[in-house]
């Protein structure tokens, strides 16, 4: 039990509506979860409104509502608290709750477009190599130093951030890494969280649908540095123009990195191959098994986030060249007759390009790059054509097909997808909704020393049609169907 003027420290408060010195049992803002004790926060959300579920809360054991407006009826056996902002509230008092676990351990966030799972994980992997216990909060899982929780969003909600971040003080963990999303940022899910760095990866077409305009959605990335207190780093690639753009007003440490702009921190690609690149970071070469210019980035945002934490340069690097690549990020598999099979997450134009033009840098120029791509439904569907301009553009041969059409029509999105193919492009591209059937077809398609790229879902092991999720997962279909061609 925790006393509600403590969890209430710092939370900017309109109206109070009885007594805040009463001891409460746990912070819910899910009217169906409310059980005795309870403060129920009616948060005001895209689809639905908590303060159309205050009645219910009560009736369930809710003895304080936290809202931006007073019910008309309030009952006298009730504490009502008004604020300003619920979301905000709850971030602040989630964080109360738990003891401001944050501002024990050092927490770093990682925000941008793409490669924010990449840099979180590697960086989970880097420290506990080094030696430290270490919290992950993913899009891929939740590592509470060597426990593992599935995660659902790439940013929880406060209450959940907080009380992970709680378990981890509790097992001793030094460091934890976090994927901050834009969708996190602008619901407040990261107010109240001390950060002892953020690092800021690149900014292109995403989540439109949520954020309407490109600048809503580059000035909420922004408002994530905005906040970071003095002694913390920001740490931004200004190979991206918005890069410099995030540093504009943040009162922490500027630091920048970059593969083409002169920085602070500098890395250079030598060789590459698809076992592997070579890299100068810091006017030291070190070997990778990661590929591509965009994990050289990603890597140099390892370094110098590694660094600026405190840990030595040659012992950074002695990790980084042990690193193992992220689940469902440039994984591939090799087929007995010579033929490479990639599983890439790239859901947006700019990650799928990145990927492509790595695939087509590395190869020998002889083999045929054959790309199953489609996009989710009820996502922005502004990508879509931009998305099946690049894959046709980039590939020798182009399938479109189901991702996660969730409760749009998927033939809907294929259509708006084929939109985007260029009159010389469209012999080379093939529709088939069945996402099974299209990377059979792939992978029937393919010759020895072919590539083939499946893009989009990842490390997702599941396809969601019609709000009903059953199991998929690429890598395991590209693996069935290299075992039945080779019988």
């Amino acid at each position: 039990m925790k006393n509600l003027k403590d969890i209430l420290y710092q939370v900017s408060i309109n109206q109070v509506f009885g007594f805040t010195d009463v001891e409460v049992n746990s912070l819910v803002f899910d009217s169906r979860k409310v059980q005795k004790n309870d403060v129920f926060i009616a948060q005001k959300g895209v689809r639905f409104d908590g303060h159309s579920y205050i009645e219910k809360a009560i009736s369930l054991g809710a003895v304080v509502i936290i809202c931006e407006d007073f019910p008309t009826y309030k009952r006298e056996d009730v504490t009502y608290v008004q604020v300003s902002d619920t979301n905000l509230a709850l971030a602040i008092m989630a964080s109360n709750f738990y003891n401001n676990p944050s501002k024990i351990l050092s927490l770093v966030g990682v925000t941008g477009t793409n490669g924010k799972t990449t840099i979180a994980s590697l960086l989970y992997q880097l420290f506990k190599k080094a030696g430290y216990k270490v919290g992950l909060l993913s899009t891929v899982k939740i590592l509470v130093d060597e426990t593992e929780f599935k995660a659902t969003h790439t940013t929880p909600d406060s209450v959940t951030i907080n009380s992970y971040l709680d378990k981890m003080i509790e097992s001793g963990v030094d460091y934890c890494f976090m994927e901050v999303s834009s969708h996190g940022i602008h619901q407040k899910r990261t107010e109240g969280l001390t950060f002892a760095g953020g690092v800021f990866t690149n900014l292109s077409h995403d989540h439109l649908d949520y954020h309407e305009t490109f600048s809503e959605y580059r000035n909420v990335k922004k408002s994530f540095f905005d906040s970071l207190s003095k002694p913390a780093f920001a740490l931004t690639n200004i190979d991206d123009k918005n890069g410099d753009f995030m540093l504009q007003n943040t009162k922490a440490i500027k630091k920048t990195y970059a593969l083409k702009t002169l920085a602070d921190y500098k890395v250079k690609v030598l060789e590459k191959q698809f076992s592997g690149t070579l890299l100068k970071i810091d006017e030291s070469e070190v070997w990778t098994k990661l590929i591509g210019r965009f994990n050289a980035l990603n890597l140099l945002a390892i370094f110098a986030t590694a660094e600026l934490l405190g840990l030595e340069k040659l012992e950074i690097l002695t990790i980084i060249s042990q690193l193992e690549n992220v689940s469902g990020r440039f994984e591939y598999v090799l087929s007995e007759d010579g033929v490479t099979a990639i599983i890439d997450y790239a859901h947006t134009p700019d990650a799928l390009k990145n990927v492509l033009e790595t695939i087509n840098d590395i190869r020998t120029g002889n083999e045929k790059v054959i790309t199953v791509v489609g996009c989710g439904g009820d996502r922005d569907r502004a990508k879509r054509p931009k998305i099946a301009h690049i894959a046709s553009q980039l590939s020798n041969q182009a399938i479109f097909t189901s991702d996660n059409p969730r409760t749009e029509n998927a033939q809907t999105i294929l259509d708006e997808m084929e939109s985007g193919v260029s009159a010389e492009n469209y012999k080379k591209t093939l529709s088939i909704l069945d996402r099974r059937q299209a990377i059979k077809t792939a992978c029937k398609f393919s010759e020895s020393g072919d590539i083939i790229l499946v893009a989009g879902k990842g490390h997702e092991d599941y396809q969601e049609i019609n709000g009903v999720r059953t199991h998929f997962d690429d890598l395991e279909e590209v693996k069935n169907c290299f075992n039945q061609l080779k019988k």
